[in-house]
């Protein structure tokens, strides 16, 4: 199944120097990327997808009884396009947070989870968040 990620960052890839933007990608990637970060190997992923939707409500995925909410960003690679605004959780119906940056190339540069309790307390009342935000919360990669 990490065949199938190459494949479609890849193509991905293609699209972007053939027509100038990439397709968005990124949240599917992120959650599978979450998803292996936190220990959930591509066939219990694939397995746990299996029937939902991409706009299911409150959280991404299950593993081991949790629930995870997960954001990603990836910058351009224009000039100036480095990633400053982060996306903020809408609701808090998930158990922990895993926000992933990725270089250009969809290359995980870092990682960072955060347990629901600990993300409302820090971010409730923010209304902007960046990278120096999330990267408050555990290290993952």
């Amino acid at each position: 199944m990490n065949e199938l990620r190459q494949k479609l960052v890849e193509t991905a890839l293609a699209w972007e120097r053939a027509f100038g933007n990439a397709p968005s990608i990124t949240s599917a990637l992120s959650e599978f990327d979450a998803a292996a970060l936190v220990g959930c190997t591509a066939e219990e992923y694939s397995a746990s997808m299996q029937g939902k939707t991409s706009v299911q409500k409150g959280f991404d995925f299950e593993f081991k009884g949790s629930r995870y909410q997960v954001k990603g960003n990836r910058p351009s690679g224009k000039p100036g396009s480095f990633v400053t605004l982060v996306p903020k959780a809408k609701n808090y119906d998930w158990d922990f947070l895993v926000w992933v940056l990725y270089n250009t190339q969809y290359e995980i540069q870092e990682a960072w989870l955060w347990e629901v309790s600990a993300y409302i307390a820090a971010f409730y009342s923010i209304k902007r968040l960046s990278p120096s935000h999330y990267r408050q919360g555990k290290r993952l990669a």
